[in-house]
């Protein structure tokens, strides 16, 4: 193995006896590490963040400069009001009178078509996360007794899932569909349908009771569900079922994996902006039941492990008059798409096993592989919100990491890593599993606290998809954390291969909400061990 690879390798010693065994004996797991991700940073990404930035930006340079030159210009004048307004006057009879009142016209017709066409503001009014009722809670025992009893896995594919699962960070209150140790075949419509009803009309019954908003005003509607997707749609059926308006915008979003909640919230978001005044809702789920892998694959069974029944409901607006009682303003949105690269686009692949038995196959270099996209995505984004100090640290470190190259330098200056602690008040990574979590917390520098909300989530409701970053969200306001302009990182990955950020700005402090699915376990964390 080259020289060079061997840093992206981490060993781990595996006890194979038992403290009764005569001799002990042990194994050497060798297996490869995310590597860092500013180690080999791609200058396009960062020449795009700063394009975003230059191109929605040059007003906040310009502005200043000429409040400075006009404050310049009047501090000079010694002048009484009374003097001042006189020689204002004296000037401005010796042009036409016409001409004058042309420029202000052109002036107000100039400053009016600015503030029109500046693009609304889109508010998160507010959301709802769908909590399952206590007969849907098992403990990881439980689970396995579940998979046993289906009779649909071989001992050693029983042995194996447990060992993920209690390695996982997953705890012993996550829900799952009583369905799945059924012995008959679970995959139907009828099972999908069901679940989808419980938890899509779930958490917009919440959605709709706390944002008191009748379903009839809602004039967007985005769904997405990466694998469940039947005829007629996830979002017909919403609209079925509440009865919603004729000429509604409704979308579904299909097959995007767990990063498809932000990209349902860009589609929302550009509807909002075509369409002013109005409302748009958001609901990001997946079907577990129905992703249900019934084989002996491996690769195959790790989604059984993780993934849980969950279900989030967001609400938007860019009417104005909402801002008083939204509670985040949209500030960016970043999207980052490596399907090009043929690893990267079958590193989740949903397909058939040797025994036609459908699944979600994960690659073993998923890893690394999703360390390639966070690392494109977050050099595009942190030109947009990273303070100029450290993108002055970090590009003077680039340059000098560069010229040293040149110069054959064998010994290159070490990169500097952001602090995108300094850009950020919270944190709500996508909860995949721990490990993930584990090597994002090391390679971007975070706390324990930064990541307490992904690894709480993880640990109380499983890896709930494209609704987690909103599990995470409501965790932080169970604690009552988020206070006003504090600024909100959703960073999620998923199939294809993708990683998608959204950034929001708190607009006033959020007070602890009655409705929240932590209200009942809250106090229980952080619990000792899970950080």
């Amino acid at each position: 193995m080259a020289r060079a690879e061997q840093h992206l390798l981490s060993t781990e010693i595996v006890n194979r006896g038992g403290p009764d065994a005569g001799n002990m004996t042990f194994s050497v797991r060798v297996r490869r590490r995310l590597p860092e991700f500013v180690n080999s940073v791609n200058l396009k990404y960062v020449k795009l963040g700063y394009h975003y930035l230059i191109s929605h930006g040059v007003y906040l340079a310009t502005i200043p400069l000429m409040l400075l030159v006009f404050g310049a210009e009047v501090g000079s004048l010694s002048l009484s009001t009374e003097d001042l307004w006189r020689r204002l006057w004296d000037s401005t009879v010796k042009y036409d009178l016409a001409a004058v009142v042309g420029f202000v016209a052109l002036s107000v017709f100039t400053l009016c078509v600015f503030f029109m066409t500046r693009p609304r503001p889109v508010y998160l009014v507010d959301f709802a996360c769908y909590k399952p009722q206590d007969d849907f809670k098992v403990t990881k025992d439980q689970f396995i007794q579940l998979a046993r009893s289906s009779g649909k896995f071989e001992e050693e594919s029983l042995e194996f899932q447990k060992r993920i699962l209690h390695s996982s960070g997953i705890g012993d209150e996550t829900y799952v569909p009583k369905s799945i140790g059924s012995p008959e075949n679970i995959v139907t419509m009828k099972e999908g349908r069901a679940e989808a009803s419980a938890v899509m009309f779930g958490a917009l019954d919440e959605l709709f009771e706390k944002t008191k908003v009748r379903p009839k005003d809602i004039g967007v509607l985005v769904v997405n569900c990466s694998i469940f997707n039947p005829t007629p749609s996830l979002s017909a059926m919403i609209i079925n079922h509440y009865k919603l308006r004729g000429n509604i915008l409704s979308f579904n979003l299909g097959g995007m994996g767990c990063s498809a909640g932000i990209i349902a919230l860009d589609l929302a978001r550009d509807m909002l902006l075509a369409n002013p005044n109005n409302y748009a809702v958001v609901v990001s789920t997946e079907m577990v039941a129905y992703n249900w892998y019934p084989g002996n694959d491996r690769s195959m069974l790790i989604p059984n492990c993780y993934f849980r029944m969950g279900c989030s409901a967001v609400l938007l607006s860019n009417r104005r008059r909402d801002y008083r009682r939204s509670k985040y303003r949209l500030e960016h949105i970043v999207r980052t798409h490596k399907g090009a690269d043929d690893r990267s686009f079958r590193s989740i692949r949903q397909e058939e096993d040797s025994q036609r038995f459908r699944g979600i196959k994960i690659s073993k270099d998923l890893i690394e592989i999703g360390a390639d996209a966070l690392k494109a995505n977050i050099t595009t984004l942190g030109p947009l919100v990273l303070p100029f100090s450290e993108q002055l640290l970090f590009f003077s470190t680039l340059i000098w990491r560069i010229l040293s190259r040149n110069s054959g330098n064998s010994k290159p200056t070490k990169p500097y890593i952001p602090d995108y602690k300094l850009a950020f008040e919270h944190f709500c990574v996508h909860a995949a599993s721990k490990t993930v979590l584990d090597e994002l917390q090391r390679n971007l520098g975070l706390s324990d606290e930064n990541l307490e909300a992904s690894r709480a989530v993880l640990h109380r409701f499983g890896n709930t998809s494209s609704s987690s970053i909103w599990y995470e969200l409501a965790y932080l306001e169970a604690k009552g954390r988020v206070k006003g302009g504090d600024r909100v990182w959703q960073l999620a990955f998923g199939s294809g291969l993708k990683c998608n950020s959204a950034v929001w700005k708190s607009l006033r402090g959020i007070k602890k909400p009655v409705r929240n699915p932590w209200m009942d376990c809250i106090d229980r964390y952080p619990q000792p061990g899970l950080m």
